[in-house]
């Protein structure tokens, strides 16, 4: 049974606006799932149809097997959900409002426990108004984390922190999927989508254009490869050279030498091209494809 899943997908809002068109969409039961496109793509969208704060136009989505619609409730008692942007409660404390989600969802947790998890144990008795976005941010994962959720549906985590804030959320994340929960993550930030995800779906304009683990991406991408060469002098000749070689797609002048995008089976010839006509290259090294390049690709609608 998909943790997620969408048939036909569909939202507008008034009679301009086509937020959703056509999403069909499946997230496996304890994989970690990002969820990623350009501002405007449709992502809130979808997550609030998830949620049940908002209404589809057409199509269905069942969570953990639930309709979204019909059985919101309990969708949401198994659920946590870090929202972006959520405003905390400036009067209560860190423990107060993990408290109160504890007596929402009816269970035992011990609310001190899951501040320490999330690293803010020494402000449980602080107002959050006086937190700091990083801070707002730990207590709200704080939230999302009570009851052991079979589901954690988590809207741009990272906001506020820093690399090392990030990186404890990310060891967060990989407990709870060790744990068998399923992770719905959307971000922004590329490098930590990469880092945690087993999977991956790029939303363009309301449209579901890719979903693949990160190396399937990079294979239907074509190439999977920059060639950086360094070499003795970067001349004009030099890039007409590479750029006559039959599978480069771009050349970009950089740090003393050539950074090029290439095809399979390309880069030994724009290596022996280059030396062909007398360049003289002092080094070279292959780069695999970053994850925000081939969202450029997908988001930019070249492909």
């Amino acid at each position: 049974m998909p943790a997620i899943e969408t048939n036909e997908l569909g939202k507008r809002f008034g009679d301009d606006i086509l937020a959703l068109d056509g999403v069909d969409l499946r997230v496996k039961e304890g994989e970690i799932f990002g969820f990623l496109g350009p501002n405007g793509a449709g992502k809130s969208t979808t997550i609030n149809i998830l949620l049940d704060f908002v209404r589809p136009t057409s199509g269905s989505a069942t969570v953990l097997g639930m309709d979204a619609q019909d059985q919101s409730q309990e969708i949401r008692r198994r659920t946590g959900v870090l929202p972006e942007g959520y405003q905390v409660y400036g009067r209560l404390t860190g423990r107060q409002h993990v408290q109160f989600v504890i007596d929402s969802k009816k269970v035992d947790d011990d609310p001190d426990a899951l501040l320490e998890r999330v690293g803010i144990p020494e402000a449980a008795d602080r107002k959050a108004g006086e937190y700091s976005k990083g801070m707002k941010q730990r207590l709200t994962l704080a939230m999302a984390l009570v009851g052991e959720p079979e589901l954690l549906i988590l809207d741009e985590p990272s906001t506020g922190l820093d690399p090392a804030g990030a990186r404890e959320i990310r060891e967060i994340v990989r407990e709870e999927a060790e744990r068998g929960a399923t992770v719905f993550f959307s971000s922004h930030i590329m490098e930590q989508v990469e880092a945690i995800c087993d999977r991956v779906g790029i939303l363009r304009a309301g449209e579901l254009v890719a979903v693949d683990s990160i190396d399937g991406l990079r294979e239907a991408a074509g190439d999977g490869a920059t060639l950086r060469v360094e070499l003795a002098a970067v001349t004009d000749d030099a890039i007409a050279v590479v750029e006559g070689v039959e599978g480069v797609t771009e050349v970009n002048r950089r740090d003393g030498g050539l950074t090029v995008s290439v095809g399979n089976g390309s880069k030994t010839r724009v290596l022996s091209a280059l030396e062909d006509a007398g360049h003289e290259v002092t080094d070279f090294r292959t780069e695999e494809t970053s994850l925000e390049e081939i969202f450029m690709s997908y988001t930019e609608g070249s492909r």
